[in-house]
């Protein structure tokens, strides 16, 4: 898959890259998503966020404007993404739940999530989306 990962703090970067190795085309910025860098996901499936990107209305009108699909937030809350708007949308929504919070984990987990839906799985308990899905819930 293509993914950026937006609000990339230097120390998430190895995390990623190796938990990743090598297997989609991800992209690490350490710019925020916000209307001046949203072009920066043109051409990519997914946008990997932070809990301090927001994802208002206009926002997920903007990324649907550029085709993206799906999208991660590396945290457990999803407060920060208008998940009514974006499941109405049709995005695909996921998040890390798991308990361990820890760089490692939640790269593992945003890994994770990429790897379920290139095969064509649902992300499981990492689901955040409010419909009922059509994937394979299995992991």
């Amino acid at each position: 898959m293509k993914a950026i990962a937006y609000s990339i703090k230097p120390q998430e970067k190895e995390f990623l890259a190796v938990a990743n190795g090598k297997r989609h085309d991800l992209t690490l910025i350490s710019n925020e998503l916000n209307s001046q860098t949203v072009s920066f996901a043109l051409g990519k499936d997914v946008v990997i966020i932070s809990d301090y990107d927001i994802l208002d209305r206009q926002m997920l009108w903007e990324l649907k404007a550029i085709s993206v699909t799906k999208i991660i937030t590396r945290s457990k809350t999803t407060t920060h993404i208008d998940l009514k708007e974006a499941t109405r949308m049709g995005f695909n929504i996921a998040n890390v739940p798991e308990e361990d919070q820890t760089l490692e984990s939640i790269a593992k987990q945003t890994i994770c999530n990429l790897n379920a839906w290139d095969t064509g799985k649902c992300v499981g308990k990492a689901c955040c989306c409010q419909k009922v899905c059509v994937m394979d819930r299995k992991r």
